[in-house]
């Protein structure tokens, strides 16, 4: 049996956005009726990352928990964040920004938008996806383990999918 779920944030793009999903994704479980099997936790784009991490109690002044700081910092080292269209990347070039404007002539009114490389490259180095094994209806966390969908795409507000597949019986 394989059942699917979408799970839906509008994240506000001032900053990177982790959002806690452990809830929704047992519950998708509970709700599938399936026992046993493999479960797939899924980002739909490709400046966001899907992780799995321990769920930390302590919060800087600005309510970002201390390993999601921790994470912010080490990746900011390996792919600051693109000031400008000269800087430390190379991307976007001048036929992805055609491409884009030929799909969506509106989402680039503010060409900022488009600096974003930092975003793409830390999603890839995190990763799109998490699997986790079901056994007798509880998903495989452990006591202290949380699911994150993570936007990094800091420099504007945006709609976002994460996608639940779980297959098994």
């Amino acid at each position: 049996m394989v059942r699917h779920k979408i799970l839906k944030f509008e994240t506000k793009g001032k900053k990177t956005e982790y959002i806690n999903i452990k809830d929704d994704v047992i519950a998708f479980v509970e709700e599938s009726g399936i026992k046993n099997g493999i479960l797939n936790v899924q980002s739909a784009h490709t400046t966001c990352a899907v992780i799995f991490e321990e769920m930390v109690h302590d919060v800087d002044i600005k309510g970002d928990e201390f390993l999601q700081v921790d994470l912010n910092h080490g990746l900011g080292k390996v792919f600051p964040k693109q000031e400008s269209d000269d800087y430390y990347y190379r991307y976007p070039g001048p036929l992805h920004q055609e491409f884009g404007d030929r799909m969506d002539p509106d989402v680039h009114e503010d060409m900022r938008t488009l600096l974003n490389a930092h975003s793409h490259l830390r999603a890839s180095l995190l990763g799109a996806s998490e699997s986790f094994a079901v056994i007798d209806g509880v998903v495989q966390t452990g006591q202290w383990g949380y699911i994150y969908f993570v936007d990094f795409d800091d420099l504007r507000p945006r709609n976002r999918k994460c996608i639940l597949t779980i297959v098994g019986e």
